[in-house]
């Protein structure tokens, strides 16, 4: 396949998924367009042809799901024998049935998914677990992926016959669990910058109160504590101390990169 224009799909509230997919672009042929969907709003329609066009999606892993958001603004890209590539970035626990649902959804878009990868990245909440990764090591095994999917796609007349990447995950998915913890500031700290009410991906900081969150529509995506300036926002208390320390132990090994290629 002539490949001319890669597609950089992606969500990433911590930044760090966006840092994956670009790496992957780095090693595919084409000029690179992003599309941010990081955002409450929902994008422009995309059609994306089956002549020159190629998808890479990025997604974090939430409580082993793609998230809501994601999934819902994925749904404005479609694809007509498209070739994808998809990949999620989770906190060194586990990917659980994100990766696979990745999958069926640009499957259900009208995308072939030539390829497939989960990579580890600084948790978003508990941010001591995979502190400072993608690392060097990951970084390079991210080059690699990259590589192998270029290779592949070179060697493709198109996606029609391909048997998708043996992606591990279940069907019907996981029941997504949540644990209600949400960040805050200081007041003594905040100086009402407001960078966090502007970027909040769900608009749960109000700016005449910026140090408080809405607990009804936080997904606790960690972007807020990422930007802030002053360093005052932060999770905290007593359920976010008890969760850190059972998180933790179920992190303690070093989870390294996976990936899956289509077959013929």
């Amino acid at each position: 396949m002539n490949i001319e224009n890669v597609h950089l799909v992606y969500f990433s509230a911590t930044y760090t998924t966006r840092k994956v997919v670009r790496a992957v672009a780095a090693r595919l042929p084409g000029t690179v367009v992003e599309h941010d969907i990081t955002a409450l709003e929902p994008p422009d329609d995309v059609a994306l042809s089956d002549r020159g066009d190629l998808m890479v999606v990025g997604v974090p892993v939430y409580a082993g799901r793609v998230p809501v958001m994601a999934a819902d603004a994925l749904l404005r890209f479609r694809g007509r024998g498209t070739p994808a590539i998809a990949v999620c970035v989770y906190g060194n626990r586990a990917y659980d049935d994100a990766l696979v649902e990745l999958c069926d959804l640009l499957g259900d878009g009208g995308f072939g998914v030539v390829a497939a990868g989960a990579f580890v990245a600084r948790h978003s909440i508990f941010t001591s677990i995979a502190a400072g990764r993608p690392d060097e090591a990951d970084m390079a095994a991210i080059g690699r992926f990259g590589d192998a999917c270029a290779s592949l796609l070179a060697s493709l007349p198109s996606v029609y016959g391909l048997v998708p990447p043996a992606v591990p995950g279940n069907r019907p998915y996981k029941t997504p669990g949540a644990i209600p913890i949400y960040p805050s500031g200081s007041r003594k700290k905040c100086t009402h910058c407001e960078l966090c009410v502007r970027l909040c991906p769900v608009h749960a900081i109000s700016p005449l109160r910026p140090t408080r969150t809405d607990g009804n529509i936080c997904m606790s995506c960690g972007r807020c504590v990422e930007v802030c300036s002053q360093h005052t926002r932060c999770f905290s208390g007593m359920m976010y101390k008890m969760a850190q320390r059972k998180i933790t132990k179920l992190c303690r090994e070093r989870k390294e990169p996976e990936w899956y290629l289509a077959g013929r």
